[in-house]
């Protein structure tokens, strides 16, 4: 499988915008973040529109196959290849017989929005909400140490957030809180697949080291982290009862409202 995994697109647009600053007003340019519809396209079937930031599409076709349990392995995913269209993309993903035999068992129609991880699914019993526990050992205390440095690192790598104020991101992290890896898109569970697809072209144990996101801890995050056997989840912003619920499920450590002066643990 031949894999680009840098990508040499912008991620953002260069638009014309009228600045008004009391009862003055001027022209001037702006940068803004993209947000073009992905096709996913497993063995030729169609299985979901998201809308993405087109960058990092390979490795982020490798974290939906991974994190939303349509390949029980990396080895399983045998080719990607994307295609550019005039406003939008499509990632061809090749997957093992036996996967694409459940794939087409369990399939489901879902036009995804930026803003949620389970658009369009098609009934209850899919939202698969009974996470088994993870097999992974739980990070070193104290926690506290950890986060406040990555939340002290995670501003210098975000690139597109600097240029466009409209992304979020997630980041990989060591144990000792060290941004080892970071991925932007204008949904938060994209920039996660994006960083779960990378860490799992690289052959990242997953199990060593915690994600920081920019964004609240919604559901769908703790559960593609649980399905990674990803030890702790923490977010800058607030989690959801359904997100805590799951973390307690799965034995993950939640951890929200990370700062540098301290962090609420809700597992």
């Amino acid at each position: 499988m031949k894999l680009d995994l840098e990508s040499d697109k912008a991620g953002f647009q260069e638009r014309q915008v009228t600045r008004h600053r009391g009862a003055d007003a001027a022209r001037a340019g702006d940068r803004v973040i993209e947000e073009v519809p992905v096709a996913l396209v497993f063995n030729g079937i169609s299985h979901a529109v998201m809308m993405v930031t087109p960058r990092d599409l390979q490795p982020f076709a490798m974290g939906f196959a991974l994190t939303e349990g349509l390949v029980a392995k990396p080895a399983d995913v045998f080719d990607i290849e994307v295609r550019e269209h005039a406003r939008s993309f499509e990632i061809d993903i090749t997957i093992a017989s036996e996967d694409f035999v459940q794939l087409k068992q369990q399939r489901r129609s879902m036009a995804g929005r930026s803003g949620c991880g389970v658009c369009g699914i098609e009934s209850l019993e899919l939202l698969d909400l009974r996470p088994q526990r993870i097999q992974a050992a739980p990070l070193p205390a104290p926690l506290q140490p950890a986060v406040a440095r990555a939340a002290s690192e995670l501003g210098q790598y975000q690139e597109l957030q600097r240029a466009t104020g409209g992304v979020h991101a997630a980041a990989w992290c060591g144990v000792d809180g060290a941004v080892l890896k970071v991925c932007e898109d204008v949904g938060r569970h994209n920039a996660l697949d994006k960083l779960i697809g990378h860490l799992a072209l690289e052959g990242v144990d997953m199990r060593n080291g915690f994600v920081f996101m920019s964004s609240r801890a919604s559901y769908e995050l703790v559960r593609k982290a649980a399905r990674m056997n990803i030890p702790m989840l923490a977010t800058i912003s607030a989690p959801s009862t359904l997100a805590i619920d799951i973390a307690a499920e799965a034995g993950i450590k939640l951890l929200s409202f990370c700062r540098q002066d301290g962090c609420v643990e809700y597992s």
